[in-house]
């Protein structure tokens, strides 16, 4: 899991890769907590490498990003190349 720098959480809008319709909203610290608290609360179903594939939306600032959850590892990384 992501080390976080600060305890100051924000609120991020989430949503399982081409699963718009059932978007949530999520507090945590990063991007990646908050991928990995969507995964973990709402379990969406994981590839068959285990990866899950999430966009998440800061609330704040509008800036995306696409990560890929590691069920296994419990570790959330950019998505891509």
């Amino acid at each position: 899991m992501t080390q976080a720098t600060s305890d100051v959480t924000r609120m991020f809008s989430i949503y399982a890769h081409g699963d718009a319709r059932h978007c949530r909203q999520i507090e945590g610290v990063d991007f990646e907590d908050a991928a990995l608290a969507f995964v973990r609360d709402w379990g969406p179903e994981p590839d068959e490498d285990g990866q899950v594939a999430v966009m998440v939306i800061d609330q704040d600032t509008g800036r995306e990003q696409c990560l890929c959850v590691d069920m296994a590892y419990d570790r959330a990384e950019r998505c891509g190349p």
